[in-house]
Formats: structure tokens, sequence, C-alpha cells
């Protein structure tokens, strides 16, 4: 895991800007200037420790600066009869480069964002992994071109602040994160998931590479659970891959225990597990779930428990380290839980992310599934159905309709609700996605996970995790995100995924590994006291810093806020009242 930095210009600050991704890669760095283009790297050696894999590498004139991990990279040298000098994946994507040019990413199974700069084409390739793991972000404006795994190292360059970027605030509003190729800075823009992105002759294009196989095949239950599960084990095995320890975290759920039962039964070791909870809100804990999976795989499990004292004082750090408005408050215990890995001198762990999305897991499928009639809905209106999904499935309840009206004037954006259908949704999706099964019908469980991952994971989880974890310098790898089992999921009868209870699938096969009390038990997100632990602490200064940015900027009804602050006290509008203080504290930092 690393950090990168580049531009089609000579930089004189980039001593400066290079400082914004050291912790992305304590390890080593390098600066290289080539034909008048700047490139930078910061490296967490994981693969190879040898000098040989410092980048930027070069070979046969083709340059590369890498983040990520490839897991299936000696594979690839096998099968498509590799020479390589060193024994990095980085070397391997320089000669898949080579010999089939951008096609080569069809090949890859891993999380990455690179760019590789030709040197007799005098042009960037750059790309980014299927479901967005690793960052990519650039700035390309009057033939200017910038790109960094951090937002920060992007504006040091500029050494000026672009202006507020108001679509991706009203999508921050109702989905926690800036979505599509937004960013909260003007002509800063994200390269999405499963894209590629190509600058030659001063002209800057960007497609898409991967699409998800949803044609259904698979309709013996037995089957699917022996594939599922094979597929599963093989995607564990690959993220062991490593010249370096490697750690689990173990939340007390059914994601986690079992990805740490499968590391531990592959490895035949005594593996390190982390998990973390509080002292005060037991009710928000999951540790003694952790340590009852803990004690089944025998792991060297350490547990951390955390007040409202250390969440406090990691607030401003976590801010810094998020770069942007994030309203997932989970980040500040996951913040303090990396921390401490990091401190245990482990650079790398697993983590269950993803599955909720593939096997059905939130609470919204089944309700969605019991209050909607698909067949009507998709016959008078696709457009119609994505909105409903969107609502359903990122928690759009009353609250939220409530929170529209925080909008001073609803003319700015039309409004927090309707920014998304009425701008983003074409730039979201490009054009409505088509999903086709065997009988040509399109498929509501396969929207709802499409429209997780490709919003909710995508955009929300996997944004803060590798933020959050790079922070500390820790590479966190998603056996469930490996792309064969996703669209292996995805080629399963939905009728089979479904069953009788979230997650149907994965629980049967959970039941070779892991206590049927974790199983069974009902499902609990990663939450934290945030809403009491505030309040305690900065009590109506959360108000007064919302006004203060408010009486700049002129956004919000200061009404409503001060209704939404007051109910947030008894526990209400919590969340709401979060993601105002969230953006009101960047703002205040960035523009105040």
């Amino acid at each position: 895991m690393c950090g990168i930095l580049g531009a089609n210009f000579e930089v004189k600050n980039f001593k400066d800007a290079i400082r914004y991704i050291e912790n992305r890669g304590p390890d080593f760095q390098a600066i290289k200037t080539i034909n008048k283009n700047s490139f930078a790297h910061t490296r967490l050696s994981i693969i190879d420790l040898d000098n040989e894999a410092n980048q930027p590498m070069i070979f046969d004139e083709i340059l590369i600066v890498f983040n990520g991990e490839i897991y299936n990279y000696q594979e690839l040298i096998k099968q498509h009869d590799l020479y390589c000098k060193t024994k990095s994946d980085t070397e391997v994507l320089i000669r898949l480069y080579l010999k089939y040019g951008k096609d080569f990413l069809h090949y890859l199974n891993g999380m990455f964002s690179f760019c590789i700069y030709d040197m007799k084409k005098d042009s960037f390739f750059c790309a980014r992994d299927r479901y967005g793991k690793k960052p990519f972000f650039y700035y390309f404006k009057n033939n200017k071109f910038i790109f960094s795994s951090s937002i920060k190292s992007i504006l040091e360059i500029l050494k000026t602040t672009p202006k507020l970027n108001k679509v991706a605030l009203s999508q921050y509003m109702q989905y926690f994160v800036s979505l599509g190729e937004n960013t909260f800075y003007q002509d800063i823009k994200k390269l999405e998931a499963s894209n590629f992105l190509i600058l030659e002759n001063k002209n800057l294009s960007i497609k898409k590479y991967y699409k998800i196989n949803t044609y259904k095949k698979i309709k013996n239950e037995n089957i699917a659970l022996k594939d599922i599960e094979e597929l599963l084990i093989n995607s564990v095995e690959q993220r062991l891959t490593s010249d370096v320890e490697v750690g689990s975290l173990l939340s007390g759920g059914i994601d986690s225990s079992l990805i740490s039962a499968l590391y531990t039964k592959i490895s035949g070791k005594r593996i390190n597990t982390f998990s973390v909870g509080y002292e005060d809100y037991k009710n928000y804990s999951e540790l003694d779930y952790a340590l009852i999976t803990a004690k089944h795989i025998n792991s060297n499990h350490h547990p951390l428990v955390v007040g409202q004292k250390e969440f406090i004082n990691c607030f401003e750090t976590v801010l810094d380290a998020l770069e942007e408005p994030h309203g997932d408050s989970a980040a500040f215990p996951l913040y303090l839980l990396t921390n401490k890995i990091k401190k245990q001198g482990i650079k790398t762990v697993l983590s269950g992310e993803g599955s909720d999305e593939i096997f059905l897991g939130y609470d919204n499928y089944a309700k969605f599934l019991k209050y909607y009639d698909f067949e009507k809905t998709l016959q008078s209106n696709q457009i119609q159905f994505l909105d409903s999904i969107i609502s359903a499935l990122q928690n759009n309840t009353k609250e939220s309709e409530y929170l529209r009206r925080i909008i001073k004037k609803e003319s700015l954006y039309n409004g927090f609700g309707e920014v998304f259908t009425s701008i983003q949704k074409k730039r979201l999706f490009k054009k409505v996605p088509t999903f086709k099964t065997e009988t040509t019908k399109k498929d509501p469980v396969d929207w709802m996970s499409y429209i997780d991952l490709k919003v909710w994971l995508g955009q929300s989880l996997l944004n803060k995790v590798d933020k959050i974890s790079m922070a500390n310098s820790l590479e966190v790898r998603t056996p469930f995100l490996d792309y064969r089992l996703v669209d292996y999921m995805f080629s399963v009868d939905s009728q089979i995924k479904v069953g009788n209870t979230n997650k149907y699938l994965l629980k049967k096969i959970a039941l070779k590994y892991i206590p049927k009390e974790i199983i069974n038990r009902t499902k609990k997100g990663f939450n934290s006291p945030f809403n009491e632990w505030i309040h305690n602490e900065y009590k109506d200064s959360i108000l007064n810093t919302i006004l203060e940015v408010n009486n700049q900027t002129n956004l919000f009804n200061n009404q409503y806020i001060k209704h939404i602050y007051d109910l947030a006290k008894t526990r209400k509008f919590k969340q709401h009242l979060w993601s105002l203080y969230v953006f009101s504290r960047w703002y205040k930092k960035q523009y105040l």
C-alpha cells in the first residue's frame, strides 16, 4: 500500500506536496522528473521488501507509480509468460501493459490505483480498481494535469483552495459522502471505480472497463454453497500473500468472524485479531461477541476499549485524515483501532466489507422486498424504480424529508433530495444500468445489491476505511470483494440468495466455522455513542459552529438548524446534526 502523486509539468513544491501522502508509505519515498513530468511515490512495504521494488519504477521506457496490491500477480507471471526482474507486483503491471496495453486491466485481481507514463507516446494511463478500494483524485484544467492519492497534495501544488462544490454538498447531506466524480472542491475530481483515464495529445478521456455480469445461471442451492465456500476460501488465501504479518479485524459479527475463522484454518496458526468497544454506553459495544469468536478460533485477541476522552482527542486528526466531510461517525473508533494495530507492528489486516451488499445483509432489503410491487414498478417507470430503491436502501425516511427543508432557498440546488435524481443520476450511472436475466426481466434483488455496491459501499465505506487506515499506515484487505465472488453472487438465482433470512447462503456456510450465537444474533452496525459524546464535550458550541458557518455561506435555514440541534440532544435526528457539524468544522478550517 502506498501513496502516488504526479503532474504533467515540473512541480516546484513537490516536496511540500508529498508530505500529505507520507502516512501512506512511511518506508520509502522518491521523486522523478521525466520529460518535464513529475512523479512521486511513498511506499508501505508489504510484498518484496527489497529496494528493487521501490517506485517510481521504470522499465523499457515505461514509468509507473502504483498504490495497492495485485493478489494474483504470481499467477499472471506464469499465465502470460512474463519476464520480471523483480519479485514485486508493480513490475507485473508494466509487463502486462507492454504486452496488452490498457486491456490488461481485465486480468487484475486486487485493489489498485496507478498511473503509467509511456515515454514514447508521452501519454498518461491511469486506472482504479473495480469497486473503489483505492483512491485516485485528479485535476485537469488549462492542460494542467495533477493526480494523487490525496486531495491535499493537489491543493498544495495548486497553491489555492478551489470554491466549494455545492453539488457534492447536497449529495453529502443525503448520503454522508459526495458521489460519482465529485469532491467538495470544484475542478478536483475522483476517477470513479472501474474506470481508466488516458491523457494524450492534451486530450483527456475516461472509460469504464468493468461491469458486473448479472446473467443468471446458478439455480441449485447446494452447488451455490459449494462454489461460494471455495471462492471465499481462495479469496482469503490470496489476501494472505505478504512478506509481513497479516492481522484480522474482528467486530463480533458474522462477516469478520467468518473471515478470521477461515484465515485461522488456512494458515494453521494462531492469528492476531483486533476489536474495539466502549467503556460507557455498553449497548453500542460488540466486544463480548468478538471475544466469543476469538476464543472459538483461539486467536491472539487484542480488544480496545475507548471512551469519550479518546474520541474527542482524535477528533481533529480524523477530520484531517478524511480530507472532506464524511458523515460516517464510525471513522473515529476505526482510527483508534487502526492506530493500536499500527503500534503492534502489523501493516495489513483482513476485514469484512462487502458481505452485506452481495449476501443481502441489510434489514432494508427485506423491507423493500416486502413493501414494493416490483413488476408494476418496473413496467411503469424505470427511473421511478431507481429513485425508490435509492430511498429505501439509504434510510431516507421521513427524517430525510424534513432535512430537505433545511435548505434556505430550494432553488439553490432544487433541494437536497432532488439534486441527486435531477442532476447526478445520469452522472452517477452514465445511463440507467440494464440488468438482464434469462427471462430478460430486471431483477430487484440485483438492483439492491448493485446500488449499495455502487453508492454506499463504493462511495462511502471503502472511502472511509482507506483514508482512516492509511492515516495509520495500515493496509486493509477485503476478501468479500474479490471480483470473482461478486460476479458469482450476481449469477446466483435471487430466490436462492433471499432464502428465509438475511445472509441466507453465508450463514449456511458459516455454520461450519463459527459459533451459532454469532450467526443467529441480530445484525448490529459499527456504531458508537458519537452523539452523546459530542454533546457532553462541545455542548452549545456545536450549534454555534454551524450557525457561524451558515452566517458566512447562507446555505441553510437557521430555524431548522436550531430545531435539529434540540432534537439531537434527545437522540433524534442525531445523524443530521452530525453531518451538519462535520461539514461546518471542515468548512471553517478551509474557508474562514
